[in-house]
């Protein structure tokens, strides 16, 4: 067999991987669309398009908190000290005579930001990271990897506590307190996965096209990496509220007079037996907007992953 018959077939392989190639990039065009599979799920899976409700409801309030709220969250009345819910203040007052229900709701805008801003810049560094540690191996996965052993060998919170005693307490280096310790989970599941994705099919011949390997991580690995990721995010944002609730117990959290619910929480404590409305109130907002985002999350990754699919 001569060199041109070998160099002749090699060319047929070559041709025939790139119409694969373009036959599987049609394909992909012609699907659905994400936002398709929003909707389709928000028609099949009712708990989840309650629950989507939920936190759209409460985004509304922690928007237009001053004409939603029933009273100003910062004004003190002394003579209605930790009074019981009535019609004029639902939720009772607390110890300083405010509003219970207009802290919330007002307190609804620093834990949701503090919810979605670390998780979001995490997953976006963890995503990153993952990526090119799966995907490009030896050296860069070696240092990748044990950068992330070393964040996981120390509990999230003493590094938390040691970057917000080491920047000072305000609202921004929380966000950069939470986002520096919450990457490195992201980065060992988003890692795993490509490992896993770089040996199907679908990658080796975009490979063997001459795609660019930034194309094939961005384009054809992350999207089946999405799944995961959103059962991800839904798990970091309640962890990034109730690490924001630690952080305030030991006074480097949110300041007053700041509305966190989990300052709320922590001032409320002491109260518990004698006057339970104080902390318990604010522990429901924190437990309802949980659960929301997790029921979300898995109408999401039901209606995304392509392997649940009937």
């Amino acid at each position: 067999m001569d060199s041109t018959t070998i160099t002749e077939k090699e060319t047929v392989t070559v041709e025939e991987l790139r119409k694969k190639y373009e036959n599987v990039e049609s394909e992909i065009a012609d699907s659905d669309s994400t936002w398709d599979k929003v909707k389709n799920m928000i028609k099949s899976n009712k708990l989840a398009a309650f629950s989507l409700v939920v936190i759209l409801i409460f985004c509304f309030c922690a928007i237009f908190a001053p004409f939603v709220a029933p009273h100003d969250p910062t004004v003190q009345d002394y003579g209605n000290v930790r009074a019981r819910p009535s019609s004029e203040h639902i939720l009772g007052t607390d110890e300083l005579g405010r509003d219970v229900l207009s802290r919330i709701i007002y307190g609804a805008r620093i834990s949701l930001v503090i919810g979605l801003v670390p998780t979001t810049i995490s997953m976006i560094i963890g995503t990153i990271l993952g990526l090119m540690a799966g995907f490009l191996g030896k050296k860069v996965d070696f240092v990748i990897m044990r950068l992330a052993d070393i964040m996981l060998a120390f509990p999230s919170l003493l590094l938390a506590m040691v970057v917000m005693y080491t920047l000072g307490a305000s609202l921004i280096n929380i966000f950069i307190a939470l986002s520096v310790v919450s990457w490195a989970g992201t980065a060992r599941v988003v890692r795993s996965q490509t490992l896993a994705l770089k040996e199907k099919e679908f990658v080796e011949a975009a490979v063997s096209v001459g795609v660019k390997k930034s194309v094939i991580m961005l384009r054809h690995i992350f999207p089946n990496c999405l799944p995961s990721l959103i059962v991800l995010f839904t798990m970091n944002i309640p962890g990034s509220i109730l690490s924001e609730s630690s952080l305030s117990f030991l006074g480097i959290g949110a300041q007053p007079p700041a509305s966190s619910w989990g300052l709320m929480v922590v001032n409320g404590k002491q109260w518990l037996f004698s006057e339970p409305w104080i902390a318990i109130a604010p522990g429901i907002a924190i437990l309802i907007i949980v659960l929301a985002f997790n029921f979300l999350g898995d109408g999401l990754r039901d209606a995304i992953d392509p392997y649940m699919k009937e």
